[in-house]
């Protein structure tokens, strides 16, 4: 299955539902692989993202469709940022949001933990949640200025 057959194949799941949540997993989707569309790919890396694109078997009619393509789209993003770099935008923001509290609840336990233990925990996660979000900021203006980014806009 190549890029342009996939887009097409979403685009007409997307026109075929009217729920939100299957929408949006849908054009997640198919926004990447618009991206993907608009980079300049070598013959090879674009064949290798064919392959996996057969791999993935996306048009696979199981009952639960929606809860299918959202485990694909998360096994072709891992794809792609292990083969050949690329993420999503806000990858690393998001993943400085969801590991930051718990660093930072630690970190609050260990060092805060003199002032109050709850308030300890509580300075920590906020604290972790503002690091890890500023930390991956940071790191995913690094990865767009290498071009690393897939643009889903």
């Amino acid at each position: 299955m190549n890029i342009n057959e996939a887009s097409d194949f979403l685009k007409g799941l997307i026109s075929e539902t009217n729920k939100k949540s299957e929408i949006k997993i849908y054009a997640e989707f198919n926004k990447v692989l618009s991206a993907l569309k608009n980079r300049d790919l070598t013959e090879e890396e674009l064949q290798s993202i064919e392959n996996k694109l057969n791999d993935l078997n996306l048009k696979d009619n199981s009952e639960k469709r929606k809860k299918h393509l959202k485990q694909k789209f998360s096994e072709f993003t891992s794809y792609l940022k292990k083969e050949f770099s690329l993420i999503t935008e806000g990858y690393y923001a998001t993943l400085g949001i969801a590991f930051g509290p718990g660093f930072g609840m630690v970190f609050g336990m260990i060092i805060l933990n003199f002032l109050d233990r709850s308030l300890g925990m509580t300075y920590g996660m906020i604290g972790g949640m503002a690091l890890g979000l500023l930390i991956g900021r940071i790191m995913d203006k690094d990865a767009e200025k290498q071009g690393r980014v897939l643009k889903t806009d």
